[in-house]
């Protein structure tokens, strides 16, 4: 399928008097017109919003929650910080006093709970682990909602090499977590693996979260397309489906690949929702380390590349629309989140959040 794109040439000067006549909608006093290694593949660009939120220390993750609320994996703080759409902070968790440390992944239900990735220390020794926060049971107070740690579970205390880098969930509020580790020659439960979970309740009412398996048909050190080499983010799309899209950091040719989920008598399990060569997105060896990666509501698809120091979108068909970044701008960003036309992108080197919008929505 042939997509046609409508491009409109827009000469500078009429960009600022159209910004100046949007001072209603958004203060031109907090937009930072600076340039920043910007290349323009359609008709509008990424205007930064100031104030930048800082505080942080090496931020992984910036997730837009369902209230919506921001919440922040503050890695190198070992907390979690919930901020509002302003940039306030309504609530954090200091980790260390749970012996919990470097949160890195972050989602949530559409019971608004939080799960989050991090590490956790016992008997002298760190290892990988993912937890749920009740937040409604607590009206949103991180600090003392009810906390259940999912992983690890027993036998996974025998392979303390084992991380979890991302985690994403579903509609029907199944999740998925993203596993990685150095042992992949177990055919039966390789460390780069996407674990499932599903919510049972039992038979006194109580819901229980339950590992049900691995997503099927993922190769954990493959190099092509249905791979869990290294993967680095998942995200789950608004919408009654298990599609996702991944992000992978490890030796692999398409490094960023949205799948389709299918579900058939012939065949149940993910393919890819493009082909090789068929779009920007699916060139071979067009991201250099992609850190995270979302979907908004259009299916418009952003990638932040930690590598590159920088963070493109592509349109739903996987066409390139805008990449923006280079040192000047990003150091090592590792996520982004949109949320009513604003841009999130954790810049992790520079310890802070970002916030962009479009010229177009000015």
């Amino acid at each position: 399928m042939i997509f046609r794109r409508k491009i409109e040439l827009i000469v500078f000067t009429l960009v600022i008097a159209f910004i100046s006549s949007c001072t209603d909608k958004l203060d031109i006093n907090n937009i930072d017109t600076g340039s920043g290694n910007v290349n323009i593949v359609g008709d509008t660009v990424f205007v930064q919003i100031n104030p930048v939120w800082g505080g942080f220390n090496k931020p992984h993750d910036v997730m837009v929650g369902r209230e919506p609320f921001i919440y922040v994996a503050d890695t190198e703080n070992d907390r979690i910080v919930m901020l509002n759409l302003d940039g306030q902070v309504l609530s954090a968790l200091n980790l260390r006093s749970l012996n919990i440390r470097k949160p890195i992944a972050l989602a949530q239900d559409y019971m608004l709970n939080l799960i989050f990735c991090a590490e956790f220390d016992t008997l002298g020794q760190s290892f990988g682990a993912v937890y749920k926060i009740d937040l409604v049971s607590a009206d949103h107070n991180l600090d003392v909602a009810p906390k259940k740690r999912i992983l690890p579970q027993l036998t996974d205390f025998a392979q303390p090499q084992r991380r979890y880098k991302a985690c994403a969930a579903f509609f029907d509020n199944s999740y998925f977590i993203g596993r990685v580790g150095p042992n992949n020659s177990n055919l039966i439960d390789p460390d780069n693996s996407i674990l499932i979970f599903i919510q049972r309740k039992l038979i006194d009412g109580t819901i229980k979260d339950s590992l049900v398996g691995r997503v099927p048909f993922l190769d954990p050190t493959g190099s092509g397309i249905l791979s869990a080499n290294q993967i680095s983010s998942i995200s789950s799309y608004n919408s009654p489906s298990y599609n996702m899209l991944l992000s992978l950091t490890g030796e692999n040719s398409f490094k960023v690949q949205p799948l389709e989920y299918f579900s058939s008598p012939q065949f149940t399990g993910y393919q890819p929702e493009f082909p090789p060569l068929s779009n920007d997105l699916m060139i071979p060896g067009f991201f250099k380390k992609p850190e995270g990666a979302t979907v908004d509501n259009a299916g418009n698809i952003y990638v932040a590349d930690a590598e590159t120091d920088s963070v493109f979108k592509f349109n739903s068909f996987g066409d390139l629309l805008i990449s923006f970044g280079g040192p000047d701008k990003f150091t090592n960003p590792f996520s982004v989140a949109f949320f009513d036309k604003t841009l999130y992108v954790a810049d992790t080197g520079n310890d802070r959040i970002v916030r962009f919008i479009l010229s177009t929505d000015l």
